[in-house]
């Protein structure tokens, strides 16, 4: 059965129990297979802390070029070259996103040039645009959307399981945006970023007000800033109900 695992929920400065907003999808079918979302910090460590293997990877989804969301991309291969593995991995994202995680990657060229059997890494460049297909192999049906995160390229993303028909949908760093709405239509689970500073992310009810238009079943708030959240989360009730927090290293059932 699918499962999602929230392996970091902070914003880029956030509370000591919060790291950087990094996602994971997972399927539990023979073979079993994940999808990262996100590379801001140690994310192998987090999926293992969720108690997931590295060698189920199948691909990594990059959405922006934000220090937060793609600097760990060096220990990412360090680590799956450490697991052994062999077979390529596919990274996924717009092309200022795959921009910049080549640029940290080949500034530790003097490091890794003499690695012997590095898995090769099979850059793929994502359309910004709405509805643009990410990733079309079994079990997963993935598409983004271009979403409002200033002068910063980045997408939201939808996940569909194609044997469930159930839906995950992830707004990433962004204002509230029309955008998520189409893309998280009739979701079971909309992940929406709370960060609430600038004009460039969202408060809490701003995500809520974004999950009620799209008729989503319900609402996990991640990116979050650090200090107390629990007026924002009573607020984002009263306009959506069926909202939560996102709990760091939470796995989640796509079922609402």
């Amino acid at each position: 059965m699918p499962a999602f695992h929230l392996l970091g929920t902070g914003a880029a400065l956030s509370d000591p129990h919060r790291t950087t907003t990094m996602l994971a999808v997972s399927d539990d079918a023979s073979p079993p297979n994940t999808l990262l979302v996100d590379c801001g910090g140690d994310v192998l460590q987090r999926l293992q802390a969720c108690g997931l293997s590295i060698a189920p990877v199948d691909g990594l989804l990059v959405t922006h070029a934000h220090m937060d969301h793609v600097s760990g991309f060096p220990l990412f291969m360090e680590k799956i070259w450490l697991d052994d593995r062999e077979r390529p991995i596919p990274v996924c994202g717009i092309e200022p996103a795959l921009a910049q995680a080549q640029r940290v990657w080949d500034a530790f060229e003097p490091v890794h040039e003499g690695w012997e059997g590095i898995p090769p890494i099979d850059w793929r460049k994502v359309r910004h645009k709405r509805n643009a297909r990410v990733w079309s192999e079994a079990p997963w049906t993935v598409t983004a959307a271009p979403v409002d995160h200033g002068d910063t390229p980045n997408v939201g993303l939808r996940f569909e399981h194609n044997s469930t028909d159930r839906v995950l949908a992830y707004s990433c760093d962004t204002a509230p945006t029309s955008s998520v709405v189409h893309l998280a239509q009739n979701a079971d689970v909309l992940v929406h970023e709370a960060n609430g500073v600038g004009d460039n992310h969202s408060t809490a009810t701003g995500a809520a007000e974004v999950a009620a238009e799209a008729d989503v079943d319900r609402l996990l708030l991640v990116h979050l800033p650090p200090g107390d959240k629990s007026d924002a989360l009573r607020e984002a009730r009263s306009i959506f109900p069926h909202t939560d927090l996102g709990e760091e290293l939470g796995t989640y059932s796509f079922a609402a």
